[in-house]
C-alpha cells in the first residue's frame, strides 16, 4: 500500500463527501510544483487528479465534475450533486496553472445576512464549495465573541456587562465593524460557546484544504464601560450609524493610548490559544463611520499604531483591510488622506480589498493603493436580496485588465458578497478566472447550462446566453428589489433600501424564460433556474400594475384602482406558488435554523425574533427597513402582501372620504405639502411601522 500525503487524503475525503461511492472513479496525487496547478489524466479506470496541494486538487476535481460529468456542486448542502450513472473518462490530459495567487471570499455582512444560523452540516458543504472553486483566503470571523469575553473579563467587566455589549447574532457583523453596540442583546452564553466550538471545526477544515483563514484582530472598538474601569483612556464616540439611537453608539479607543497595544496583545494571544493563527488579520477601521480626525497626520498615526500593535505580538502579521470605507465616503477620503492612511503601514504588511471593483476600482484611483498589495473583489449582492444581477462580461474584462495593468500590487481576486442571494454562477465565474484553463467565455457559459442540466441542450444554452448578454448587464446596487418587497407607496421608492429600476429591458428576461420553459429535465438546478426566472418575471411585471393603480387614483377611477389592486395581490399569490417549489426561497428554513440554536424556549424565541428583524425592519428606525428584503415563501404572504393590502385599503378609504393620499418618500412631509394634506399617508406609514415591528417580534 503506497504512502499517501496529508493533502492527498484531504482531497480523497472531499471527493467522498461530494461524490459518495462514485469517488472511486478518481484518484489524487500530490506534485512538487512550486505554484498552484493541477492536471487531469486517465490512468486505467480512474481519472488521476494531480496538484501541488489539496486546494489545487479540489479545483481539478471541480473541473472534472463540471466539464466531463456535467455535474454542479452548490454552496448549499441541500442541493444534490447529480452524477451520471457511468463516470466519464478524460480522453486527453488537461491542465491549468494559477495566474492569481490569492482567491479571497466573504464579507463581514455575509455572516449576518446568510450564514448566521448555520451549523456544521451547512458549513461543511460551503467549505467544500470554496475549495472546489479555488478559494484559499476566506474571512473567518465566527466565534470571536468567546475571545472577547475572556479579554474583557481581564479589564474588570462582568459577564453580564460583556454579553449586554454584544448585539443579537444576526447583527454581530456590524458590531464587529464598529457600527452598533447592544442592539437586541444581551447575547446568550449558549450562543457564544456554540460559535466557539463551530469556529474550531471551520478552521480545521479550511486549513486542511490549504486555506489561509483571515481571523480578526483588535481595531479599537471597546465597550463604553471600559472607560469606567480604566479611567483616563483616550476614547471618542463614532458618529451614530444609520440613525440608530444614541445608546447603540460605539466607542473607539485611539491607538496612541498605551492600553490599545495591551488589548491587542491580550486578544491575539487568547485567539491564538483558541483558534491558532495564519498570521493574516482582518482589521477594518472606520466602516461607514468617521475617524477621530480627518487630518492626514492623524490618519497616518492611527494606521501605523494599529499595525505596530499587531507586529508587537506577531512579527509575521499582515493586515487585511476592506476598502469599502473609500467607496462609502468618497468625498471625505481624499487622495491625500488615503495616501497618508495607507503608506504609514510598511509595504508587504498590508493587503487592501478593492471591495466593489465591478463598480469602482479604487486601485486605479490611488496609484495601486499607493504601493500596497490589493485584491480585486466582486461584491455582487447587498443584503442577501434576491434580484438576478451581475455582469459576467464586465467582471471578465476588468479582471483581465487587472492582470495586465495591476502590477506587482495586484495579488488576488475574490468576492465580498453581503449575502448569497440567487446568483451563485457569477461568483464561480469570477473565481474561475484565477486559472489559465484555456476555456473561452462562451464555452464557459455553455458549461453552466450543461452542468445545471446534466446533459447538453441547445435551448438551455440559449437561455443562459440570453441571460448573460441581455439581463445580467449591470453591476449590483444597494436596494436592488422588486416592487412587491418595497414599502408601499404610489410612485417611485419610499426608502433608499429598495431600488426599483432595472438595468435591463424586462422583456429580455421574459424571452429568456420562454426558452427555459422549453427545456425538459429533472435536475435540481434546472428546477432552481425555472423558479428563479419565473420569480423574477413576476416581480418585474408587478411594477406596471402598481403604476396602473396610481394612474387610476389620479384619474378618479375607483373601479380601476380596485382592479389593479386585486391583480397586484394576485401576483403576490402567484409569486408564493413559485417560491414554494425551492428551499432557497424559504422563510421557514431561516427561522427553523435560528430556533435550532436555542437551548430552551426563551432562547429559541429570542433567536427567531433576531432572525425576523434583520430581514425586515433591521433596526430601531425605518432607515434600514427592507435593506435585506428577499423573495421568500412565508415572507411574501405574511409581510409584503399584508403591507400592500393595507396600502390599497388606505388609499381607497382616502378616496372615498374625499381626502388626498399624498405620495411620500420616507416618513417626512414634502416641502410643497401641508401636514393636513399628508395626514392619511402619515397615518398609514405609522400603521405600517407598527405592523412591521410586531411581525419582527411575532
Amino acid at each position: 500500500m503506497s504512502f499517501k500525503t496529508a493533502d492527498e487524503r484531504t482531497a480523497e475525503a472531499l471527493a467522498h463527501r461530494i461524490m459518495g461511492s462514485k469517488a472511486s472513479a478518481v484518484a489524487f496525487e500530490q506534485t512538487d510544483a512550486q505554484t498552484d496547478s493541477y492536471e487531469l489524466v486517465q490512468k486505467g479506470s480512474k481519472v488521476l487528479i494531480r496538484g501541488n496541494n489539496a486546494n489545487s486538487m479540489a479545483v481539478g476535481l471541480n473541473r472534472y465534475l463540471q466539464q466531463y460529468c456535467l455535474a454542479n456542486v452548490s454552496w448549499y448542502d441541500y442541493n444534490p450533486v447529480e452524477l451520471p450513472d457511468r463516470m466519464p473518462q478524460v480522453p486527453e490530459k488537461v491542465s491549468a496553472n494559477v495566474e492569481i495567487p490569492i482567491r479571497f471570499f466573504l464579507n463581514y455582512c455575509t455572516f449576518g445576512y446568510t450564514m448566521t444560523w448555520w451549523k456544521w452540516k451547512q458549513w461543511e458543504r460551503f467549505i467544500d464549495w470554496m475549495a472546489l472553486n479555488g478559494i484559499n483566503m476566506p474571512l473567518a470571523i465566527t466565534g470571536q465573541e468567546a475571545v472577547w469575553q475572556k479579554v474583557w473579563r481581564k479589564y474588570g467587566m462582568t459577564d453580564e456587562q460583556i454579553r449586554s455589549f454584544f448585539t443579537g447574532p444576526a447583527h454581530l457583523p456590524w458590531q464587529r465593524m464598529i457600527n452598533i453596540d447592544r442592539w437586541q442583546g444581551p447575547l446568550p452564553q449558549s450562543w457564544i460557546d456554540g460559535q466557539a466550538k463551530l469556529q474550531k471545526r471551520i478552521l480545521q477544515r479550511e486549513r486542511e484544504l490549504n486555506m489561509t483563514p483571515v481571523l480578526p484582530a483588535f481595531a479599537g472598538h471597546i465597550p463604553a464601560e471600559l472607560e469606567q474601569t480604566n479611567p483616563g483612556i483616550r476614547t471618542s464616540r463614532v458618529n451614530r450609524w444609520c440613525n440608530f439611537n444614541e445608546k447603540y453608539r460605539c466607542t473607539y479607543l485611539n491607538p496612541s493610548d498605551p492600553i490599545f497595544a495591551r488589548i491587542q496583545k491580550d486578544y491575539l494571544e487568547e485567539q491564538n490559544r483558541m483558534y491558532g493563527t495564519n498570521h493574516i488579520y482582518g482589521v477594518d477601521l472606520f466602516n461607514e463611520v468617521s475617524p477621530p480626525s480627518w487630518e492626514p497626520d492623524s490618519l497616518a498615526k492611527i494606521s501605523a499604531g494599529v499595525y505596530q500593535s499587531l507586529a508587537n505580538v506577531d512579527p509575521e502579521a499582515i493586515w487585511l483591510q476592506m476598502g469599502w470605507l473609500f467607496i462609502s465616503n468618497q468625498r471625505a477620503w481624499t487622495p491625500e488622506r488615503i495616501k497618508a492612511f495607507l503608506t504609514a503601514v510598511p509595504k508587504d504588511k498590508l493587503i487592501m480589498l478593492d471591495y466593489e471593483s465591478d463598480y469602482i476600482e479604487i486601485w486605479r484611483r490611488t496609484e495601486h493603493f499607493y504601493g500596497q498589495k490589493f485584491i480585486w473583489c466582486y461584491l455582487g449582492n447587498f443584503g442577501g436580496m434576491t434580484e438576478i444581477e451581475g455582469d459576467y462580461h464586465l467582471n471578465a474584462n476588468r479582471i483581465a485588465a487587472a492582470k495586465a495593468e495591476g502590477g506587482a500590487e495586484f495579488v488576488g481576486i475574490g468576492s465580498t458578497l453581503e449575502g448569497f442571494g440567487v446568483n451563485e454562477p457569477v461568483y464561480e465565474a469570477v473565481l474561475a478566472q484565477a486559472w489559465n484553463t484555456g476555456i473561452g467565455f462562451d464555452e464557459y457559459i455553455d458549461n453552466i447550462a450543461d452542468r445545471h442540466l446534466g446533459r447538453v441542450d441547445s435551448t438551455y444554452r440559449a437561455f443562459w446566453h440570453k441571460m448573460v448578454e441581455k439581463v445580467c448587464t449591470t453591476h449590483t446596487s444597494t436596494g436592488a428589489s422588486g416592487i412587491i418587497n418595497a414599502h408601499p407607496n404610489l410612485e417611485g421608492e419610499w426608502n433608499w433600501t429598495t431600488e426599483l429600476r432595472k438595468g435591463y429591458d424586462i422583456a429580455n428576461l421574459d424571452e429568456a424564460l420562454a426558452l427555459l420553459e422549453q427545456v425538459e429535465g429533472t435536475s435540481s438546478y434546472l428546477k432552481f433556474d425555472l423558479a428563479n426566472t419565473r420569480r423574477q418575471s413576476i416581480c418585474n411585471r408587478a411594477l406596471a400594475v402598481r403604476k396602473r393603480f396610481a394612474d387610476a387614483y389620479k384619474a378618479g377611477d375607483r373601479a380601476g384602482m380596485v382592479e389593479a389592486s386585486e391583480e397586484f395581490l394576485g401576483m403576490c399569490d402567484k409569486l408564493v406558488e413559485v417560491l414554494k417549489t425551492r428551499p432557497e426561497f424559504s422563510l421557514d428554513n431561516w427561522i427553523r435554523d435560528a430556533r435550532a440554536w436555542g437551548k430552551n424556549k426563551a432562547e429559541k424565541d429570542y433567536f427567531e425574533m433576531n432572525a425576523r428583524t434583520i430581514i425586515t425592519v433591521w433596526g430601531d428606525t425605518y432607515h434600514l427597513s427592507d435593506y435585506a428584503n428577499r423573495d421568500w415563501d412565508g415572507l411574501v404572504e405574511t409581510f409584503y402582501k399584508v403591507r400592500w393590502r393595507m396600502f390599497f385599503d388606505a388609499v381607497l378609504a382616502a378616496y372615498d372620504a374625499g381626502e388626498p393620499f399624498v405620495n411620500l418618500k420616507g416618513s417626512r412631509i414634502p416641502k410643497d405639502r401641508t401636514k393636513e394634506e399628508c395626514e392619511r399617508a402619515l397615518k398609514f406609514d405609522a400603521e405600517i411601522w407598527d405592523f412591521e415591528t410586531k411581525w419582527a417580534r411575532w
